[in-house]
């Protein structure tokens, strides 16, 4: 077996060369050196993923991300947010979680969530008396909850890698979704007291106050609700509805008379230069995964797997060991793309469902964004708010100790994930 792009691959990552980049060098290692495959062949490899209709998905939910900030949406999502939860001690931090939550129905990104809220709500967490670390720490692992609530982009990467099907994927997200941000604002109410932070808001608001901010957030929170109603009764795939959204969240932009023509070219600048690191990734992996299926590397990867253990819950603990040492040393989409391939097989003939996995996969990877030493939501978030990072470890201890135990539950708990896809789908 020809392990030098693999030896390439592990290398230039140390070396800290951009992760698109050393995949690609690594595939085409085994194209030049292997005397049996045309080089030009590994430009088709890349080329020939971006045919993917599902792929098409990513962008469109980037855009619909995008939109939103310049059609007020986000505006009105935290002004309803703070209406239910700003009168609780240590409020905005609870702002802060329950506006990931209602992001992540719509953009689903946490990298954009993390970076939004590092320049929004940060700012004005310091200035109510909060910890710049604490805010930030806050800031980046309830960004996490994004990627679970549909239509999180890691859902779809891993549904295209692993063949399985992103409709289920995304009702699969909503339960370990909603408990994440549950746990995570129990945990973010626990640290408010014990900090002695003070709420949001001088008082309770009125049901009246917030059915207000309901009302000016209602057309915003229906996109998740349109997204799932509309891929459950098939009146579109989940491609079509990262179309609708981006369609749905420009209307509104326009009833709120804040979305000017004036905003599009930036609104496809910004797109396209997210959607572009993506997709690089994407490509480089399509032409490594070639060198992977050639020499049979999945296989091996499975079989030796199998040999340690065909105990399911031995085998899941042992993969999500194996992928938060990757994640944190290679960053989550480029993990999920390069590990799903070779992984998948293995769950499967242990009788592990995939849409199950795939929830412990992408929350597993995400987490890993809020870890040293290559977390890019704990970098983001850090040079937003600029926090040294060792501050920002030291403060996040609380929050790892949730993260891991909710991964723990998750993985050792397939209803929890399964019990919406199963009834929506029989």
């Amino acid at each position: 077996m020809d392990f030098l792009p693999i030896v390439i691959l592990l290398v230039t990552i140390a070396l800290g060369v951009p992760v698109a980049l050393a995949i690609g060098a690594a595939g085409l290692s085994f194209f030049v050196f292997s005397g049996s495959m045309p080089p030009e062949l590994f430009i088709q490899r890349m080329v020939s993923v971006t045919h993917s209709f599902p792929l098409l998905a990513v962008p469109l939910f980037v855009m619909t991300g995008v939109v939103m900030n310049y059609a007020g949406i986000t505006r009105r999502m935290m002004g309803f947010a703070e209406a239910m939860t700003g009168h609780w001690v240590g409020g905005l931090a609870q702002v802060n979680v329950l506006l990931s939550t209602l992001l992540g129905g719509v953009a689903g990104s946490a990298n954009a969530d993390a970076a939004m809220q590092a320049k929004v709500l940060v700012p004005e967490m310091s200035r109510r008396g909060y910890d710049r670390a604490f805010s930030s720490v806050v800031t980046a692992s309830s960004s996490i909850i994004s990627v679970i609530i549909p239509p999180g982009i890691g859902l779809i990467l891993y549904g295209f890698m692993g063949d399985v099907s992103i409709g289920k994927l995304f009702l699969a997200g909503i339960v370990p979704g909603i408990l994440l941000c549950a746990a995570m604002m129990g945990l973010v109410a626990f640290m408010a007291h014990r900090l002695k932070l003070k709420p949001a808001l001088a008082r309770r608001t009125t049901w009246e106050e917030r059915a207000t901010a309901l009302r000016g957030a209602s057309l915003a929170l229906m996109v998740p609700v349109g997204i799932v109603v509309g891929i459950r009764f098939g009146f579109f795939t989940p491609t079509e509805a990262g179309a609708m959204a981006a369609l749905f969240a420009a209307i509104v932009g326009v009833l709120y008379r804040e979305l000017k023509v004036r905003h599009a070219w930036t609104i496809l600048q910004q797109t396209t230069q997210a959607t572009a690191i993506v997709l690089l990734v994407i490509c480089a992996a399509n032409g490594f995964g070639y060198y992977m299926t050639w020499e049979q590397i999945p296989s091996a990867v499975a079989a030796a797997m199998l040999a340690l253990t065909e105990n399911p819950y031995l085998l899941l603990l042992i993969i999500n060991l194996l992928l938060i040492l990757a994640g944190m040393f290679i960053e989550g989409s480029a993990a999920l793309i390069l590990l799903t391939p070779i992984l998948v097989p293995v769950i499967s003939k242990v009788g592990v469902d995939p849409v199950h996995f795939g929830i412990v996969m992408v929350l597993n990877l995400t987490i890993a964004g809020v870890t040293p030493p290559l977390g890019t939501l704990m970098f983001t978030t850090c040079a937003i708010t600029g926090v040294s990072i060792a501050d920002f470890i030291k403060a996040a201890l609380p929050f790892y100790a949730l993260l891991f135990a909710m991964l723990l539950v998750l993985t050792f708990v397939p209803a929890l994930s399964l019990w919406l896809p199963n009834l929506s789908f029989n």
